[in-house]
């Protein structure tokens, strides 16, 4: 189903979304909020560019946006895709527990904050590009990559503070990161032939996605960052 939403509110948009369809293509949009939230067992592809909460708690859909996308895509999602090709604002994969999002370029501040996992549920949130700062705030679970392929060459491909509180979950990185400073309860390490094979499986998906190179990506140093498994140990009072 095509529809021109550019005067719909997101009452109207999500609605919509419920008739039943297994696809729909909407135009037009205009900012409007939370597009497709909590939904699942369809796909959505998004002309123009979705206001904040795009697929809040997504429940399984998948949702495409040929445009950039605002702050706090896939807030709190649960299972599910969300494709951006463009930019995202500012806490993108808010405390999401599953899922997977892909971001062609940058992400804006606390990319990745409160991500969580559990049993079988590890979110992933790969980035294109660059990542502003907080990147992986209170991480409790979940996997993210940040590729940097929109970095000049004398520029971080993370903003500061990445990983603050972080106390699970893990942190890809394309940058050998001598010049990023991590917070002193994590452990940032050069990527070892294991992690390589696991990085490829991410690389390969962003590229086939966006129409990447996925040598020329896998063809520079990764760095991988894990909290301390002592970080956050639970403190029991003295009696």
């Amino acid at each position: 189903m095509r529809v021109k939403i550019r005067d719909y509110s997101y009452k109207e948009i999500n609605e919509l979304l419920r008739q039943g369809e297994s696809e729909y293509f909407l135009t037009g949009c205009m900012g409007q909020c939370l597009i497709a939230a909590g939904m699942s067992g369809i796909e959505v592809v998004i002309q123009g560019r979705p206001g904040n909460g795009l697929g809040a708690y997504l429940n399984g859909a998948k949702i495409t946006v040929m445009d950039n996308a605002s702050d706090a895509v896939g807030d709190t999602m649960n299972d599910g895709e969300i494709i951006v090709f463009g930019n995202v604002g500012d806490s993108a994969g808010y405390a999401m527990r599953g899922g997977k999002i892909f971001v062609e370029r940058d992400a804006d501040y606390r990319a990745g904050i409160h991500m969580k996992a559990y049993r079988d549920k590890v979110p992933l949130l790969v980035i294109g590009g660059r990542a502003g700062s907080f990147l992986g705030e209170y991480q409790a679970g979940g996997v993210i990559v940040v590729l940097g392929l929109t970095a000049e060459d004398d520029e971080r491909i993370v903003g500061h503070f990445p990983c603050t509180g972080m106390h699970g979950g893990k942190i890809i990185l394309r940058s050998d990161c001598r010049d990023v400073v991590f917070p002193e309860h994590v452990i940032a390490k050069a990527a070892t032939p294991e992690d390589t094979e696991e990085i490829k499986q991410y690389v390969s998906e962003y590229c086939e996605l966006f129409g990447a190179d996925r040598d020329e990506i896998m063809n520079s140093p990764f760095t991988v960052v894990t909290p301390l498994p002592q970080s956050y140990k639970r403190l029991d009072a003295e009696e």
